[in-house]
């Protein structure tokens, strides 16, 4: 299964960090979108919106004015789900997936992946 993060971070205490390091200890393909360059748990973080194929669940980690601009990146790649992180709760983008028949969730992943949910 692949994970698209998006708003991945390299600073180790960063939530994204440490959800991109719980889905690779999980087994999960990860792939990485951030504010620069980097690795995340020797997971390289892109800056640019590659067109990475075979998404199942893109995991936010972006402010919902932040995320305007990934709106048709992420329609573009027809993911099964999207999950919204605390802190990146966005009723716009909700009607938009549900228009699309994308299946979102607000929840934090590393919840999910601790208990077994994700």
């Amino acid at each position: 299964m692949k994970t698209l993060v998006i708003g991945a971070s390299t600073n180790k205490e960063r939530y994204s960090y440490k959800a991109i390091h719980s889905l690779v200890d999980k087994s999960h393909q990860v792939v990485a979108i951030g504010a620069k360059k980097g690795m995340a748990f020797d997971i390289p973080i892109e800056t640019e919106k590659l067109d990475f194929h075979a998404v199942d669940t893109v995991t936010l980690y972006l402010n919902p004015k932040a995320q305007q601009d990934y709106y048709d990146y992420i329609l573009s790649l027809k993911p099964r789900r999207v999950i919204f992180n605390p802190g990146t709760e966005n009723p716009e983008f909700y009607k938009i997936l549900e228009a699309n028949n994308i299946q979102y969730e607000v929840a934090c992943t590393l919840v999910l992946l601790a208990t077994n949910q994700y």
